[in-house]
C-alpha cells in the first residue's frame, strides 16, 4: 500500500541540500553554496526539529504528561512548531511572544489552538525588559520565577537551556548534511538565535572532520536596538552572542563551536533573500537571507574557491509577507 503516515511528529527532519547554482553563476562565484531547506519540515521550519525533540523529551523523563499545558518564550518558529506538536499530541499551548514578530507568527499559533502573549503583555517580563534593555534571558528568568513557579501542571520548554536543542542538531541535521554531501562538505554557515543549530550540527560535522570550518552568524550593529537607532529593522531569531555579557548567551549555544564570527546586516538578508527568488525559486525568511549573504561574502574569498559551503535556512519567506523582506522600495 506503501507509506501512510500517521502523525506529522513522523515527517520532521530530512530536508533537502539544494545547489544555488543560478544564483552561483549571476554572482561568478569560485565556490558550490549548498542550501538546507528547512522549510520542507511539516511547519517550514528548523524549529520543527527542536520542538519534537524537546517534547518527546520531557515526555520520556515524565516532566510532561497528559493534562498538562507547554509553556515557552520565542520569536515566533519553536511557538509554531511546538503548537502544532502539542496539537497532535493533545497538549494545550502557551507561548510568550516578542512583540516585534511578523503578524503571521501569531495567526498561525492561534490557528494550531495556541494562546499567544506578547512579551510587554506580561508584567513581570516587561519590568525585566525595560530594566535590562531587552535582555531576552533575564526576562525567561523573570517569567519562569515570577509567574510559571505559581502554576501547576504545566511544562516550560525554554529552549535557550534545554540540551534536547542542540542535542536534536547534532542527532539529525549534521548526519543529513554529511550523508547527502558524502561527507564533502568545507564550511558550516548557520545563524544564532539560542545556538542550538550551530551547535549541534557543528559538533557532529566536527566529529566527522575537525577540518569542517563553522561560521556563525549574528546580525550587525545597525540591525540592534540602540540609544540612536531604538527599534531598527531586526532579523527575526537572531542574537548577538559576542560582544555582549556571557550571562545573556543561551547555554544551548556552544561558544567554542565556532571558527568564525560573521556580522550580517538587515538590508543584506532582504537583498540576498529578494535576489535568491528571482535567481532560484526559493522563498526564505530573513535569517535565511542573512546565511545566504554570509555564504556568499565566504563564497567570494580566494582561500575557499573550489570549496563546498553549506548554509542552514530556517524557515519559509511567506512568514514575512506583512513586513519589508519583499517589499524592494525599502533599502534600510
Amino acid at each position: 500500500m506503501g507509506k501512510v503516515n500517521r502523525s506529522i511528529t513522523e515527517l520532521v527532519g530530512k530536508t533537502p541540500l539544494l545547489e544555488l547554482v543560478n544564483y552561483e553563476k549571476k554572482n561568478q562565484l569560485d565556490a558550490r553554496i549548498l542550501v538546507k531547506l528547512e522549510y520542507f519540515n511539516p511547519n517550514q521550519s528548523v524549529k520543527d526539529r527542536i520542538a519534537l525533540a524537546m517534547i518527546e523529551d520531557a515526555e520520556k523523563k515524565g516532566l510532561l504528561k497528559p493534562g498538562y499545558t507547554i509553556v515557552e518564550t520565542t520569536s515566533g518558529n519553536t511557538g509554531i512548531g511546538l503548537a502544532a506538536i502539542a496539537a497532535a499530541k493533545g497538549y494545550k499551548f502557551r507561548v510568550y511572544v516578542q512583540d516585534n514578530v511578523s503578524q503571521e507568527r501569531f495567526q498561525v499559533i492561534h490557528a494550531f489552538g495556541g494562546e499567544t502573549i506578547k512579551l510587554s503583555e506580561e508584567p513581570a517580563i516587561a519590568e525585566v525588559m525595560e530594566a535590562t534593555n531587552g535582555d531576552f534571558i533575564a526576562a525567561i528568568a523573570a517569567l519562569r520565577e515570577k509567574v510559571l513557579s505559581k502554576e501547576k501542571d504545566i511544562f516550560f520548554v525554554d529552549q535557550t537551556a534545554n540540551p534536547a536543542n542542540p542535542g536534536i542538531h547534532e542527532a539529525t541535521t549534521g548526519p543529513e548534511i554529511w550523508e547527502d554531501t558524502e561527507g564533502q562538505v568545507d564550511i558550516l554557515v548557520a545563524n544564532v538565535g539560542t545556538g542550538g543549530t550551530v551547535s549541534g550540527t557543528g559538533k557532529y560535522l566536527k566529529s566527522k572532520n575537525p577540518n569542517v570550518k563553522v561560521v556563525a552568524i549574528q546580525p550587525g550593529e545597525n540591525s540592534l536596538p540602540s540609544e540612536t537607532n531604538p527599534e531598527p529593522e531586526e532579523i527575526t531569531g537572531v542574537h548577538p552572542f559576542e560582544g555582549v555579557p556571557t550571562e545573556r548567551v543561551p547555554s544551548t549555544m556552544d561558544l567554542n563551536i565556532y571558527d568564525e564570527k560573521f556580522e550580517v546586516e538587515t538590508i543584506d538578508a532582504y537583498k540576498a533573500a529578494r535576489e535568491v527568488a528571482k535567481t532560484d525559486g526559493i522563498l526564505v525568511g530573513t535569517s535565511s537571507g542573512a546565511a545566504i549573504k554570509a555564504a556568499t561574502e565566504l563564497a567570494k574569498r580566494p582561500e575557499n574557491k573550489g570549496k563546498t559551503i553549506v548554509a542552514v535556512l530556517p524557515d519559509t519567506g511567506l512568514r514575512y509577507l506583512s513586513t519589508n523582506l519583499f517589499n524592494e522600495e525599502y533599502q534600510g
